[in-house]
């Protein structure tokens, strides 16, 4: 993988809600948050060479990403679908990553309901957003608890740019149900053939999934729900 876990974490969870159907990530501070502006926590004195080579060095992703969570207790009170989704946190280095990622929930940690998605930044998980519209989504489906290692590395392939065709994707969704999970990733152009049957070739390689997977595409899925056929297979 293009991301490994070598970096130390700069953001802590406080003791974690006990509430299953809270936000996956819990309340977090920055270390070093009462430091004044310039000041390396720590560190012994001005222009100190040890203090300034202890600063940590970041990562940056080739995108920013964004993750949002759709909260099952509060989906039930809304009439439109959409209306309970919330970003959470974007993160733009490999170390926010870390920071986030091992302090957050996984799949199998979320109340039945719940859609966790990570996006490419400024791109909404919805099939109204622009750059969505015209796309469509691969899936896999999993066992009850079985997705938590699927999830991370399939996160680590989109934010690591391990795709060939990684401009097509828009982000990833893990949606908890009663019996099984399942993880998608979205996509822009279904009209792309080429590039979204090797997106699912490449995602089953790197999930080291065995099973066919079939992309919907989304406007087939608003108009005929769970009566759409699958467009591509890998």
């Amino acid at each position: 993988m293009a991301v490994e876990d070598t970096s130390k974490p700069v953001v802590v969870a406080e003791e974690a809600n006990p509430n299953p159907t809270d936000h996956p990530i819990d309340r977090y501070h920055e270390e070093g948050d009462d430091a004044e502006e310039g000041e390396i926590a720590g560190g012994e004195g001005d222009g100190d060479e040890s203090s300034k080579s202890a600063v940590p060095q970041s990562h940056p992703l080739e995108h920013s990403w964004t993750f949002w969570f759709d909260n099952p207790s509060v989906k039930l009170k809304q009439a439109t679908w959409g209306s309970s989704l919330r970003s959470v946190f974007t993160f733009s280095t490999v170390e926010e990553f870390w920071s986030l990622f091992n302090n957050m929930r996984g799949p199998s940690k979320l109340a039945g309901g719940a859609d966790f998605y990570c996006f490419k930044h400024n791109i909404e998980p919805k099939w109204e957003d622009p750059i969505c519209a015209n796309g469509g989504k691969w899936t896999m489906n999993f066992p009850k608890e079985k997705s938590d290692k699927p999830w991370l590395y399939t996160l680590l392939a989109l934010i690591g740019e391990q795709f060939d065709h990684g401009d097509e994707i828009c982000g990833a969704v893990v949606n908890v149900r009663g019996k099984q999970e399942r993880i998608s990733i979205w996509t822009k152009n279904a009209s792309n053939e080429a590039a979204q049957v090797s997106i699912g070739k490449q995602w089953k390689e790197f999930i080291d999934y065995n099973n066919s997977i079939g992309f919907i595409i989304h406007e087939d899925a608003k108009k005929l729900d769970r009566g759409a056929k699958s467009a591509y297979t890998a």
